[in-house]
């Protein structure tokens, strides 16, 4: 996203609607039953499925956990029913509660939570869905013109939210198409390009989701016009989404978005399939 409106508080998810209080409440519990089992973020994340950013982001109650997780938590750290008793409110909020955004972005971001299918071509950086906190955090870091912390770190949580539609059931089906050079450009340093290409095989590995990557020999190219989103809201047709350089556009034009779907298709069939891309980014991951 990008600075190129004033922006309003709040823009956490769940402010306006009142839930930060519960969500901000089982993240602090979270938190002190993990370290009392005395296990690392990761150690825990793994036994419940999650990446360790999605693990620092529910005990900060920036994500919200999702009530299953929140049940298996409570056994694996022997909370005694402290976090499974929390379950009916934790539904009551999760209707109430929506991630907040900047206006113009808004439009779209309603569009991605009930989103049925997603589809990503990115040429530049990971797509947001797929970034880690500390890879989110190094990209607004270095934003020009430069950002505050205040909102560095609330676009770092917005981020982080949108990330739930992982969590959602039944999940939407997702894919990507991803350019070579994203698996092999530093942002943040070593350690977190480190994560980052974790982040794709754990994320890649869902069931839902596959992850292509386009390789930088490709010669005939059947997109040289940047990078977008196709996705396709429940009950409503398939809509495209851009932004560059601060100027974001929502497409809903039919033929428009046939244009964009047909390249993206194209791309899908040029790019490695899923398996090999995979091997891939294990094979970039080794090389570090």
């Amino acid at each position: 996203m990008t600075d190129v409106q004033q922006e309003r508080r709040p823009e956490t998810p769940a402010e306006a609607e009142g839930t930060t209080g519960l969500f901000s409440a089982l993240g602090k519990q979270l938190k002190l039953l993990r370290e009392r089992k005395g296990l690392t973020q990761k150690e825990f994340g793994a036994l419940v499925g999650y990446g360790p950013d999605a693990i620092s982001a529910m005990e900060r109650g920036v994500r919200v956990p999702q009530p299953d997780m929140l049940v298996k938590a409570d056994e694996l750290l022997e909370g005694g029913g402290l976090l499974g008793a929390a379950v009916p409110e934790l539904k009551e909020a999760m209707k109430r509660a929506r991630t907040r955004h900047p206006e113009w972005y808004r439009s779209y971001a309603g569009l991605e939570a009930e989103a049925v299918e997603l589809h990503f071509y990115a040429n530049q950086g990971v797509p947001g869905l797929l970034q880690t906190e500390d890879y989110a955090r190094a990209v607004f870091s270095r934003r020009r013109p430069l950002l505050d912390e205040e909102t560095i770190e609330k676009r770092v949580a917005d981020r982080l939210a949108r990330q739930q539609i992982f969590d959602k059931w039944p999940a939407p089906m997702c894919s990507y198409v991803l350019e070579e050079v994203l698996l092999d450009r530093p942002i943040g340093g070593r350690t977190v390009r480190r994560g980052q290409l974790e982040q794709l095989l754990r994320i890649g590995g869902l069931r839902n989701v596959e992850i292509q990557v386009m390789p930088t020999g490709i010669e005939d190219h059947p997109n040289m016009d940047g990078a977008f989103n196709l996705l396709t809201p429940q009950r409503h047709p398939q809509v495209g989404y851009t932004e560059v350089q601060g100027f974001p556009r929502l497409i809903t034009d039919p033929e428009e978005v046939r244009k964009i779907a047909d390249r993206y298709g194209i791309m899908r069939a040029m790019a490695l399939p899923p398996a090999e891309s995979r091997a891939l980014i294990e094979k970039k991951l080794e090389e570090l």
